[in-house]
């Protein structure tokens, strides 16, 4: 393949791999739990620290990038880390929604899409007020996969379906397992 003379050579500054990111284990482990359990391709997590932000992206078979203001770590995926596991929402696996991108319209599994939410809000609100939770699955039309993002202390939902967003509705979903509970 030629390039032209003039484009700018792109050169990524090296990656370092750790056996910890300290603080952050826990975090990493809840994430991590939280992909194998819901079958997503993807969990993020943006978390405030002290001084920074950090980005915690662990994806599926990837390992897991931990990015804090320029400094850019990875951490092999199945790695044992000796931290205290957070709570993991309650969360199955479902299989991949079925999609229209030009509508925006989800139509199965009956009822994933509202599990999806009330899990990603929960995760959020386990990061704490101002963080943020994201989770992208696979959807039957491969180039639009479905993501939901939540912040613990907001209470509407962003759906994204490939790159068409959608924020819902404030209080939608409504978590009816604890109205059954109480």
């Amino acid at each position: 393949m030629n390039f032209p003379d003039d484009a700018p050579e792109t050169k990524a500054a090296p990656v370092d791999v750790v056996a910890s990111v300290g603080a952050l284990d826990p975090t990493v482990l809840l994430l991590r739990e939280f992909l194998h359990r819901s079958g997503a391709i993807r969990a993020v997590a943006v978390v405030e620290l002290e001084d920074d932000v950090a980005l915690i992206d662990v994806g599926r078979l990837l390992p897991v990038e931990v990015t804090i203001g320029r400094r850019v770590v990875h951490l092999p995926h199945a790695l044992q880390l000796d931290a205290a596991a957070l709570l993991v929402p309650e969360v199955k696996h479902l299989p991949a929604f079925d999609v229209d991108p030009a509508t925006g319209e989800v139509s199965s599994p009956l009822g994933g899409l509202e599990h999806y939410a009330v899990a990603v809000r929960q995760l959020a609100q386990i990061l704490g007020t101002d963080n943020v939770a994201l989770a992208t699955w696979e959807t039957t039309t491969p180039d639009s996969p479905l993501s939901i993002t939540a912040r613990a202390s907001e209470d509407a939902l962003v759906l994204a379906l490939g790159e068409e967003e959608f924020e819902m509705e404030p209080g939608w979903p409504r978590d009816t397992r604890v109205d059954r509970m109480g």
